[in-house]
């Protein structure tokens, strides 16, 4: 009985679904036209579904020449996106499109997207925001845990200071 058990198991964890290119490639069409992607992320979900490296730069050339994909695209969609919704700063938004491994270039063309005075405006807004929520008696530290939150959110140090200097 025990075999029995055993040996089922092992088939079931060896049963994984297998694409034939073709299949692969509309499968990652329909990934990429969902929403912007990264290469790094069409290229970590090819190699999930078990593709060759063969078929994987094949599928790549595909979706680039077909405009499924674009490094430009995806990095401007990103920082607008993560600077309107999740009010992130410059260095963050540099930092998680690095850690995408988008290029210099691209991530250069996509900060061009933040307008500078919704760039202020935004920072302002958050340090208002910030300074009524800190319950601190302290002014010093107050002033440190706002310089915190700030500093997290990837908003530049010196923009940073120069607010709470204003406000505090």
């Amino acid at each position: 009985m025990k075999l029995l058990t055993k040996s089922y198991i092992f088939v079931t964890v060896n049963l994984q679904k297998t694409y034939t290119v073709d299949e692969a490639q509309k499968k990652i069409e329909h990934y990429c036209a969902y929403q912007e992607r990264c290469h790094k992320e069409v290229r970590n979900k090819l190699k999930e579904m078990r593709m060759i490296p063969e078929a994987v730069d094949n599928i790549m050339v595909h979706l680039i020449q077909n405009n499924y994909l674009n490094e430009e695209r995806f990095a401007k969609a990103f920082v607008r996106g993560k600077f309107r919704i999740k009010k992130w700063g410059k260095n963050r938004l540099v930092r998680e499109l690095k850690f995408r491994e988008i290029s210099k270039y691209s991530i250069d063309v996509a900060l061009k997207e933040i307008d500078a005075d919704a760039y202020h405006k935004t920072l302002d807004e958050l340090t208002k925001k910030r300074i009524d929520q800190v319950k601190e008696k302290n002014s010093y530290k107050k002033k440190r845990k706002v310089a915190d939150y700030l500093l997290y959110r990837g908003w530049e140090s010196h923009l940073v200071y120069e607010k709470l200097n204003e406000y505090l």
